[in-house]
């Protein structure tokens, strides 16, 4: 086994690196960044302080009218700016770019819309920032410039000590060129320590900025739900008004024909002439079944007969149909415990589908392995699916052109997120494309504990 060491100067280089970097920071721009954004902070607290205290006084102080219910409400609303420029200011002066919170939505009906204002969380935290962001701020800002006019006042004391009154200045004992030297080196020192005592009270402001004035997960979470259900009201209304149209360009016109040369053979079996019965029968036959073909295809797409039987059954018959080969493994702990949710099935395997499709159309690929398993995750199961393809790679998630219809990649991730599932893709150019997916094992008979999607062929 051979173990790597690291050469003595290349160790030698890094600390040099590190004591330059703690010497220079005093005269780093981020540092200077810092305290003007201590000193804007500073500026900005009273307004904002008197805001956060005219907020409460009116919400407390008109409780008992409508009116003054609506100018609370406002004002609460209102806190969403004072967060918008506190985030600024820390993205412009701290490099701390925090995203914004999720959009206020607008309730219909009188005493919904005024509820939504006075308890908008965005608001309330956002003056919440403002009340807390205050004693740190004043605090930083006193520290911080302490340790500069103090640093720099002792650096420079030997310039201008002669100046001041006797009360003011020194002891004459330090009025000598040792003592000077020695003032001047402690002002040095003091110069030094005074960005890492002033990003203390930074990083306490970063972190109240990333608490306060950030979307929260619960909130990123329902605006994803709500993006996944439209997405899949309008995956669901495309895929509607394409069986329509494929029920009325094909199998409708299909049926039209049969019924049209079943009359002309009727006419000709009235008036004796059976030249070409037989062919018109024959014709009206292949049509007939080749219009049965297509419903049951359709039919197939919808939902698949092999569901019936179970996700196995229904995995083992799409990989003997698949134009090329694939290998299929479902663990037998799939179904050991029953049936999954409908919602669920569907999702897993109109999702292997595209996937099958995709690697045979697009990846021109000659092989496809199929892992389905459940691994315990607590009190419940997490449904584990990679489908990997030896094609030739490239594959990236490509966003909703507009047309109202989620397809590919992209669809397939919005239909796992709709069930609180994840994808992933790992696809370099050359191949092996991966995706992995995850969803909850939801049981048939216990969907009305989660919140589940439906699931089409994309």
């Amino acid at each position: 086994m051979q173990t790597m060491t690291l050469d003595p100067r290349v160790r030698r280089s890094g600390r040099s690196r590190g004591w330059t970097r703690w010497l220079g920071a005093p005269l780093s721009s981020a540092t200077w960044r810092s305290y003007c954004y201590l000193w804007l902070m500073l500026l900005l607290g009273p307004f904002a302080l008197a805001y956060v205290l005219v907020t409460v006084a009116v919400t407390a102080g008109a409780a008992v009218t409508v009116v003054g219910l609506f100018v609370a409400g406002g004002l609460v609303v209102g806190g969403r700016w004072w967060g918008t420029t506190y985030r600024r200011l820390a993205g412009h002066l701290l490099d701390t770019h925090v995203a914004a919170p999720v959009p206020r939505r607008t309730r219909r009906g009188f005493w919904p819309r005024l509820g939504a204002a006075l308890g908008d969380p965005v608001g309330w935290r956002a003056l919440l920032f403002a009340l807390a962001a205050l004693p740190v701020t004043l605090a930083g800002f006193i520290v911080s410039t302490a340790c500069l006019v103090l640093g720099f006042g002792g650096v420079t004391y030997w310039t201008w000590f002669w100046s001041l009154p006797p009360e003011l200045a020194m002891d004459s004992s330090w009025h000598t060129p040792a003592g000077l030297a020695l003032v001047a080196l402690g002002g040095l020192v003091v110069l030094v320590l005074w960005p890492s005592a002033q990003s203390v009270f930074v990083a306490l402001l970063k972190l109240l900025t990333r608490v306060l004035l950030g979307p929260t997960a619960a909130s990123l979470r329902v605006a994803e739900l709500e993006r996944s259900r439209a997405g899949t009201v309008q995956d669901a209304d495309a895929r509607l008004r394409r069986i329509e149209r494929d029920l009325h360009d094909g199998t409708q016109a299909r049926l039209v024909a049969v019924g049209m040369q079943l009359g002309e053979a009727r006419e000709q079996l009235v008036s004796g002439e059976t030249d070409t019965l037989g062919e018109l029968l024959e014709t009206a036959h292949a049509s007939t079944k080749d219009a049965l073909a297509e419903l049951r295809e359709l039919a197939r797409g919808i939902h698949p007969p092999a569901l019936d039987s179970g996700l196995a059954v229904a995995l083992e018959t799409l990989a003997a149909r698949a134009p090329l080969p694939v290998a299929a493994d479902i663990d037998p702990e799939v179904e050991a415990g029953g049936r999954l949710a409908p919602a669920i099935e569907s999702i897993v395997y109109f999702s292997i589908a595209e996937l099958v499709t995709n690697a045979a159309k697009h990846a021109h690929a000659s092989r496809v392995q199929v892992r389905v398993e459940v691994a315990a995750d607590g009190g419940s199961g997490i449904l584990h699916i990679r489908v990997r393809d030896d094609g030739v790679g490239g594959a990236t998630v490509v966003a909703p052109d507009g047309s109202g219809l989620r397809s590919g990649l992209a669809g397939l991730a919005e239909r796992v997120g709709s069930v609180d599932g994840t994808f992933e893709l790992s696809s370099p150019v050359g191949g092996p494309t991966v995706v992995t997916m995850t969803l909850p094992a939801v049981r048939a008979g216990t969907e009305g504990t989660h919140r589940t999607g439906t699931g089409s062929r994309a």
